[in-house]
C-alpha cells in the first residue's frame, strides 16, 4: 500500500489521500518537493565538520511552529517538485563538493520518498552520512522506514507542556510523540564522533523561548533522566522575532488541515511569540540548569542577538555567504 495515499505519516493522521492530490496538514500532496540545498557552515561543531553541512531544506511542515525562522517554505510553500533520482542527484553532488553530511531538514511530510531516494544514492556511491534534522513530531513506525539510511538524528525536543504544544503548534500530543520518537531514535545507533565529525547517534536540539524558563528546565531535566550517557544536547539560544509582516503571514498563511479536518484550514497561532531576544539572565540561567543536572555531553550557543543569519528562501543563496554555499536552489536548479 502507498503510504501516501491514506497518509498517516506523522501525528496529524490526516489520512487523506496525497497520491490524487490532496493536501494533508503538511500542505503537500505525494510529490517530494525542494526548496534549497547547500554547503552549511553554521551547526554544531560536528556536524558541520571542516567541509560543512549538506543541507538540504523540504517545502512543507508538519508542525507550523508560529516563530518558525524558515516560514518561506514551511507555510507559503516555497520549493519545486524533484523525483527520486533528482533528489539523488542533490545528495552526490554536495557530497562531490566536500560536505561531511547529508542533512535533511523537516522532511517528515516526504519519508518514504526521501528513504527511496538515499538508497539510490547510496547505490550510487554516496558514502557521508545522511542526517535526520525534524521538529521531533515525527511517529517512530515512519521513522522505522530511514532505519538502514539515516546514520545521525537530530531532532528538536521543543516543549513537555502538552498546553504549551496545543497553543503554539496546535499539537497537544506533541510531547508524547517526541519523547516515544526520540527514545527510539537513542535506540538505533551509539554516539560516534570520528575526527570532530559525527558519523552516526542521536543529538537532541532545545530552543530556548524568551520568558519560558521552565519549559527549558523541564526539557534539560528529561534528557538528563533519559539520555544522559547515549546522546548529546544542543541548547540553541537564537530565538528570534520574526517582523510584523512574517508574523501576520505565519497566522493566516493557509495552515492546511487539522486532526479534527483535515484538509481545513485552520490558524494554529494565537499570537503568544515573544517578541524580543533572549535576556543576558535567562542565557546564564540555562547555563546554570545545565550544570544543575549535570550535563556535559553536548553543545550550547553563544547569545548573539541577532537576525542578519535569517534565511530568504527567494535568493539563490537563502543565507549570508559566509555560512552557507549554495548548490540547488528551487527557482533556477543546480547552483554553481
Amino acid at each position: 500500500m502507498n503510504p501516501y495515499g491514506q497518509c498517516f505519516l506523522c501525528g496529524r493522521n490526516c489520512g487523506v489521500d496525497r497520491t490524487s492530490g490532496e493536501l494533508g496538514f503538511c500542505g503537500e500532496t505525494a510529490e517530494l518537493r525542494i526548496s534549497s540545498a547547500s554547503i552549511h557552515r553554521g551547526e554544531e561543531p560536528p556536524i558541520t565538520g571542516r567541509g560543512g553541512s549538506g543541507t538540504i531544506f523540504f517545502t512543507g511542515c508538519t508542525l507550523h511552529c508560529g516563530f518558525c525562522q524558515n516560514w518561506q517554505i514551511s507555510r507559503e510553500g516555497m520549493g519545486r517538485v524533484v523525483s527520486v533520482s533528482e533528489f539523488a542527484d542533490i545528495c552526490l553532488d554536495l557530497a562531490s563538493r566536500g560536505a561531511e553530511n547529508i542533512n535533511l531538514v523537516t522532511g517528515t511530510q516526504f519519508i518514504p520518498s526521501i528513504a527511496a531516494g538515499l538508497e539510490e544514492a547510496r547505490s550510487r556511491g554516496l558514502s557521508i552520512p545522511a542526517l535526520w534534522n525534524s521538529s521531533g513530531y515525527d511517529k517512530a513506525e515512519s521513522l522505522s522506514l530511514l532505519s538502514s539510511s539515516v546514520d545521525v538524528w537530530l531532532p528538536d525536543l521543543k516543549t513537555l507542556d502538552s498546553s504549551l504544544a496545543k497553543r503554539r503548534f496546535h499539537a497537544a500530543d506533541y510531547p508524547v510523540l517526541a519523547q516515544k520518537s526520540i527514545l527510539s531514535m537513542a535506540g538505533r545507533r551509539p554516539v560516534s564522533i570520528v575526527d570532530g565529525v559525527m558519523k552516526s547517534g542521536l543529538m537532541v536540539r532545545h530552543l530556548v523561548l524568551p520568558g519560558l524558563l521552565g519549559n527549558t528546565r523541564e526539557v534539560l531535566e528529561w534528557f538528563a533522566d533519559h539520555l544522559a550517557g547515549r546522546a548529546l544536547i544542543s541548547v540553541m539560544m537564537q530565538y528570534t522575532p520574526i517582523s510584523e509582516a512574517e508574523a501576520r503571514n505565519a497566522q493566516t498563511g493557509g495552515f492546511i488541515g487539522t486532526p479534527e479536518a483535515p484538509g481545513a484550514t485552520v490558524a494554529c497561532v494565537e499570537g503568544e511569540e515573544p517578541e524580543r531576544f533572549l535576556t543576558v539572565e535567562e542565557y546564564e540561567a540555562v547555563l546554570a540548569m545545565m550544570d544543575e543536572f549535570g550535563i556535559e555531553d553536548g553543545y550550547y550557543q553563544e547569545l548573539e542577538p541577532d537576525d542578519e543569519w535569517l534565511p530568504d528562501f527567494r535568493k539563490p543563496n537563502p543565507f549570508p555567504s559566509s555560512l552557507s554555499t549554495p548548490v540547488w536552489h528551487w527557482k533556477t536548479g543546480k547552483v554553481g
